[in-house]
């Protein structure tokens, strides 16, 4: 993985970075990381793939909102016939 190494940054910066990366309980390169991802709008790898659990986790609720899924029994009275 790269590294990136910034010389000169001013103290304010450092300062707020310092008291975000405690308040998130991350190191300061895990906190910066996340800002820089952020501010380009980049999203992490395991990111997509938790947005894709959580909709399909999102249309199996609707579904069972709706009463489209079977009723258990059935399910399982249908598989027992097989």
């Amino acid at each position: 993985m790269p590294i990136l190494q910034v010389r000169e940054l001013p103290q304010v910066l450092y300062n707020k970075l310092a008291r975000q990366a405690k308040k998130e309980h991350r190191s300061l390169a895990q906190q910066a990381i996340a800002e820089l991802s952020r501010a380009l709008d980049v999203t992490a790898p395991g990111r997509d793939r938790r947005q894709a659990v959580i909709e399909e986790l999102h249309r199996w609720q609707a579904d069972l909102d709706t009463g489209q899924l079977k009723d258990p029994a059935a399910m399982i009275r249908e598989d027992r016939e097989r």
